[in-house]
């Protein structure tokens, strides 16, 4: 072998060798969780104020999410009531979320705790809200079971106008802050699953065409509620 060969093929060795070390791909990944470099953010992503709002629900709407605006959370439940109702069923299964169970929801027939095959309409509390792509972030936990995300038929699911975040990055940023508040510092605590849900369960597996409610909700409905806290 050529001297000149026998170098570059050293040094490709010694680099290989460096990035597959143990101990250097931990300290590396080490690094990264504690201080992640945020990547590039496009325009669309940077919407602030009311315009961030607006962006969330026309992008919700592009895919096929109906948006609904309440003033207050006190408005919930009429607001829910009707989505049953439109939806032809009786009853609503709620994720117990402390947010939720305070509201006043006499006269309706509903319940709280996971979702099951049975439900044809359930209601969950959105950790966020994307403007960017119109996206709800749900976090899985005791108040917020992921079963509710795929079981229902119709899934509602409210969002304050105050977690409605820009982009992908900053929920990300909100999660592993609230995960570093539940843990310590250098062993954050995650969600176990944390669903990103743009629009209601569809495939076009089939001859490409577009079929709703394949892997889950057919319909989403978003109560996004106007006050911030």
């Amino acid at each position: 072998m050529s001297s000149a060969r026998t170098q570059i093929m050293g040094r490709l060795k010694a680099t290989l060798d460096k990035r597959h070390n143990p101990t250097v791909r931990l300290s590396g990944a080490d690094q990264r969780m504690k201080a992640p470099v945020p990547g590039l953010v496009p325009k669309r992503g940077q919407s602030e104020g009311l315009a961030r709002i607006e962006l969330f629900a026309d992008e919700a709407r592009r895919v096929e999410a109906q948006v609904v605006r309440v003033d207050t959370m006190a408005d919930v439940p009429a607001a829910a009531q009707r989505a049953v109702r439109d939806a032809g069923a009786t009853r609503l299964k709620i994720a117990p979320h402390p947010q939720l169970e305070a509201l006043d929801w006499t006269g309706q027939d509903v319940a709280f705790g996971i979702g099951h095959g049975d439900d044809a309409v359930g209601l969950s509390m959105a950790y966020a809200g994307i403007a960017e792509t119109g996206t709800l972030v749900l976090r899985s936990g005791s108040d917020t079971p992921t079963t509710l995300n795929f079981l229902p038929d119709v899934h509602m699911v409210v969002v304050r106008a105050g977690d409605i975040e820009a982009c992908y990055e900053d929920v990300w940023a909100r999660l592993r802050a609230a995960a570093s508040e539940g843990g310590r510092a250098d062993k954050p605590v995650m969600p176990r699953t944390v669903n990103w849900i743009t629009g209601p369960s569809r495939t076009a597996d089939i001859e490409q065409t577009i079929l709703l409610g394949a892997h889950g909700p057919r319909k989403l409905v978003i109560l996004l509620v106007d006050e911030a806290t």
